[in-house]
């Protein structure tokens, strides 16, 4: 016998007086609305770190012909943010029935690995876009943030959070 799914703080969000008539839509489109919502919050949470350090770490060295500092500031945007979207990923988004330390452990990796890719890409567009060729670094960092969700959700999706074949007795 199938238990019934615990709700979350959403779903009991869309029971109320005021979301009820959105409640339908909200339930057929779940995954993608909230995805969207923390994927946004994680792209604040990037670009938000990313514009602090930009404003106060600088280095005047170069590194694979991109600012050093450029570099430090992304990777730790980057780790702030990915470290953020992999807690509400896990939790509100995918809903992932990993609960053993091994299968957290290897989610957690892939996770962690499939973002590594999307921080290349990061990276390689604001070498080019912010450092030779002179844009805004922060608003190169908003426009690549944009691929950057995309990617992420595709990876989530199709490798980090697939949903197993386990049944709930």
């Amino acid at each position: 016998m199938e238990q019934e799914k615990k709700k979350d703080i959403f779903d009991r969000m869309f029971e109320s007086k005021l979301l009820k008539p959105f409640e339908e839509f909200y339930k057929k489109n779940k995954e993608m609305l909230l995805y969207l919502l923390f994927g946004g919050l994680t792209t604040v949470v990037n670009i938000v770190v990313f514009a602090v350090l930009s404003h106060t770490v600088h280095f005047n060295a170069h590194v694979l012909g991109m600012r050093l500092d450029t570099l430090i500031n992304n990777v730790i945007s980057w780790i702030c943010s990915v470290t953020f979207a992999y807690v509400t990923n896990r939790i509100w988004v995918f809903e992932t029935d990993a609960t053993t330390h091994a299968e957290i452990a290897k989610e957690a990796t892939s996770f962690y690995g499939g973002r590594v890719f999307t921080l290349l890409v990061d990276t390689v567009i604001l070498a080019i876009f912010a450092d030779k060729l002179g844009f805004n670094e922060i608003v190169v960092k908003i426009c690549s943030n944009v691929i950057v969700v995309v990617l992420n959700y595709v990876i989530s999706k199709l490798f980090v959070f697939k949903k197993s074949d386990k049944k709930t007795n």
